[in-house]
């Protein structure tokens, strides 16, 4: 007798490649950020990697990401489904939100550094519901992020590889929401993650994940790459 087999697929969860920080509309693909994107679908057309699904957030980067994978791959770039729920936070309404108003890309000209300390401040805040007027409270995100990843998985089998594009605050909040750690784990993670970076997920029985490896860049590390490695 052949017993069924049992659901597990591997993840490929991807932060979209370099966007236009500190450009007046960020979502959208740098140039290096396209190549980035096109060296990654070269790195997973080398391994002989076919997804049997493809989901991206809503917003353009991640969606022009998972398009310049699969083109890179030889893949139909119109195979990607789509989730809200791994759409990135908005970022400019929580800056708002903990300096009373001001201009996000006004702080990142005028101190980089000092913006971005700010920015992890303001992180906490959300996370510790201190911040009033933002589009969603930190519960909320999580649980979005997560309802995002329950349905790229779905109906997966064993053997199946997905391929998950979404961005640097929402992967963050899923990995440290899987290790079960606290808040400030998910800030730290996303403040860490790398351009077209991805980590691996084992998606078991019962909606379970597990993380394998984090913030990974092998397109990207040969002497000749290395300074295309970018975080924002």
């Amino acid at each position: 007798m052949t017993l069924p087999r049992s659901p597990m697929s591997l993840v490929y969860l991807v932060r979209h490649a370099q966007a236009s920080f500190g450009a007046q509309h960020y979502d959208r693909l740098s140039e290096l950020g396209r190549q980035q994107a096109r060296w990654l679908g070269g790195y997973f057309a080398e391994r002989g990697l076919r997804f049997a699904r493809v989901m991206a957030g809503t917003l353009a980067r991640q969606q022009d990401t998972a398009r310049e994978v699969l083109a890179a791959m030889g893949v139909d770039p119109g195979a990607v489904a789509t989730h809200a729920g791994l759409d990135e936070y908005h970022g400019e309404a929580l800056y708002a939100a903990w300096s009373g108003g001001a201009d996000p890309r006004e702080h990142q000209r005028a101190d980089h550094r000092d913006y971005w300390r700010a920015f992890r401040q303001a992180m906490q805040a959300w996370s510790e519901d201190r911040l009033a007027g933002v589009p969603e409270s930190w519960q909320a995100f999580g649980e979005r992020v997560r309802a995002g990843l329950d349905e790229a998985v779905r109906e997966t089998s064993r053997d199946d590889v997905v391929l998950v594009v979404s961005s640097g605050g929402a992967i963050g909040r899923a990995l440290a929401d899987i290790a079960g750690a606290p808040a400030r784990t998910a800030i730290e993670l996303n403040l860490q993650c790398r351009n077209s970076g991805f980590c691996e997920l084992i998606a078991g029985s019962g909606g379970t994940l597990r993380l394998l490896s984090f913030n990974n860049v092998p397109h990207l590390e040969s002497a000749a790459r290395r300074q295309a490695i970018t975080f924002a």
